[in-house]
């Protein structure tokens, strides 16, 4: 019986590698191959056909194939599950691992399906991965702490009772950092997951686990959460989508976290996908099953076509973008500052306008922010800790490298009249963010004011393990209550994105910032993404204009593609 917080954290892992079918073992590639995104397709394990399922592009592919019997749900789910598999072997990006259950799930919705002629829901036979947050009825949700092992859900999350009412097969959960308050992937019972393009980078966090494991293609669609860019993160650092919604749009009831009772800043679920049309099948399935009718905090909001069809916006036919080029803090790297280049040239060519969009007190909201976080000090990472023994992460560079250097978190707490401040000097800057964004009307050929936002996710692309010392460029939106959506753009040119000349450093951050960009060839194969900023309770209307940038990214790409192969 382990009594050590160092034995419960074996015995755990020693339990998660006993879940894995020894068929379904590979020869990992040597610790030298940085880039595993082939390995699924040379390791020899999937058939071509299960190949053609976990590659499939579309999300509404899958659930045709499935839905006109063309693909069983037992041989979707067995092929991912497989992916998922050599996934975890490549990049350690799991941490539950289900699969008799799921393929239980899958032979039942198979035969409903034949008994019936129907479909069980919007998602029948979707495989859907989650985050190590969300409660599964039966399974274990540790959030990266030696000091939850052993504590099993005793029922679903409000998001799982409506997936699986929808029809989808949850089959595995993926890795977060200790706390979640860590934009990168580590903890002392799973260890770290690394980014699937170049291992020596981080995936990402704090759903990195499901940044890589889609990556990778071992999903199609996944859940993970979002307090300040914990979708956006890992989904710009892993060449996928990744969408924060408003407040409450989406059901968190059930599910645990880092925190909780501190409802002024509250953490989100959200959706990732290799797909973009995944996210709005996702918030449509998940919105039409009325889920203010089991989350008392859920928005009694119906999905909007109108909104969708951005009859607000012109009908999209010329909308106006504002692209944040830096916040007034952090110049991004050439990576970055490329990517929002090819986004602005890609929207003037479809024929929309592009203008600045001046940073407004992002300094001061930052401030707030991290003030309402750190309100209660460590006392919330304490009172788990304290169960075992296990020690606080001061870092993520791994156990006993460095010193302290947690961003979002402070050791002493304030008191309740302090926190009223801080909520107060918060809700006047979102009435003043919110008059800024109006008064942008005077800026545009349209006369309404800039229709979205497009923003970097962070000033790099991933940076090397425990270099990601920065969310100010997602937490924003989440202090503003803005919908965001995070878009691949590109990845790191070793030709193009070489270093720039040094410039005058806004802040010790920018000069940390720029010197940590030594060469490309140290951010080798990195994904560089961006996100898309829309208003509150925008959901759809954010969907909507990011097709929109993305249609237009593809084309740009496609003729830049087509010019450089004429001068071959």
């Amino acid at each position: 019986m382990p009594t050590t917080w160092q034995e419960l954290a074996a015995e755990k892992k020693r339990r998660q590698t006993a879940s894995i079918p020894q068929e379904w073992l590979i020869t990992p590639p040597a610790d030298d191959v940085f880039n595993v995104t082939d390995v699924p397709v040379k390791c020899g394990l999937l058939s071509a056909r299960e190949l053609e399922i976990t590659e499939v592009e579309k999300v509404a592919t899958l659930l045709h194939k499935v839905a006109t019997g063309e693909w069983s749900s037992v041989e979707v789910t067995t092929a991912f599950c497989k992916r998922a598999v050599i996934a975890q072997q490549v990049t350690n990006c799991l941490t539950e691992i289900f699969i008799d259950r799921a393929l239980e799930r899958a032979a039942w919705l198979d035969e409903r399906l034949r008994s019936t002629g129907k479909v069980v829901g919007p998602l029948h036979g979707l495989p859907i991965s989650f985050k190590d947050q969300i409660s599964i009825k039966g399974l274990e949700t540790t959030m990266g702490y030696v000091s939850w092992i052993g504590k099993v859900a005793e029922r679903d999350a409000t998001l799982t009772e409506i997936l699986i009412d929808c029809g989808a097969v949850l089959y595995v959960r993926t890795n977060v950092p200790q706390t979640l308050m860590w934009p990168e992937t580590y903890n002392l019972v799973f260890g770290r997951t690394v980014n699937p393009a170049n291992r020596t980078l981080t995936c990402g966090g704090s759903s990195g686990g499901e940044g890589a494991l889609l990556h990778i293609r071992g999903s199609i669609l996944g859940v993970g959460s979002d307090i300040g860019g914990s979708v956006r993160i890992p989904a710009a650092m892993n060449g996928i989508y990744g969408f924060r919604p408003s407040y409450h749009r989406i059901p968190f009831e059930g599910s645990v976290n880092s925190l909780e009772g501190q409802d002024s800043l509250p953490s989100i679920l959200g959706p990732l996908s290799t797909d973009l049309g995944g996210i709005k099948l996702f918030m449509q399935a998940v919105i039409n099953q009325r889920p203010w009718l089991k989350d008392p905090h859920s928005l009694r909001k119906h999905w909007d076509e109108d909104e969708y069809r951005l009859t607000e916006h012109g009908g999209g036919e010329r909308l106006t973008f504002g692209i944040l080029w830096n916040d007034g803090l952090v110049v991004p790297q050439p990576p970055i500052i490329r990517a929002l280049n090819m986004t602005r040239e890609a929207l003037l060519a479809a024929g929309h306008d592009v203008i600045d969009w001046k940073p407004y007190k992002h300094a001061e909201i930052y401030e707030v922010t991290v003030g309402i976080w750190a309100a209660a000090g460590q006392e919330d990472f304490v009172a788990v800790t304290n169960q075992t023994g296990e020690p606080i992460l001061t870092n993520m560079s791994g156990p006993g490298i460095g010193t302290s250097d947690r961003a979002y978190v402070s050791g002493a707490g304030i008191s309740a009249f302090e926190l009223f401040q801080i909520q107060k000097r918060r809700a006047a800057l979102r009435k003043e963010y919110l008059d800024y964004w109006n008064s942008t009307k005077t800026l545009t050929s349209t006369g309404r004011p800039v229709d979205a936002i497009i923003s970097p996710v962070g000033p790099f692309a991933p940076p090397p393990h425990g270099k990601n010392s920065s969310a100010e460029y997602t937490l924003i939106w989440n202090a503003l209550d803005y919908p965001a959506c995070a878009f691949p753009v590109t990845n790191v040119d070793l030709v193009l994105d070489q270093p720039k000349p040094v410039h005058d450093f806004l802040s010790e951050k920018d000069r940390e910032t720029y010197n940590l960009y030594d060469s490309p060839e140290t951010f080798k194969n990195a994904p560089v993404g961006l996100q898309l900023v829309g208003r509150s309770q925008e959901e759809e209307a954010v969907i909507a204009m990011t097709e929109i940038v993305d249609t237009a990214l593809k084309v740009h790409k496609a003729k830049l593609y087509d010019r450089s192969r004429l001068c071959q």
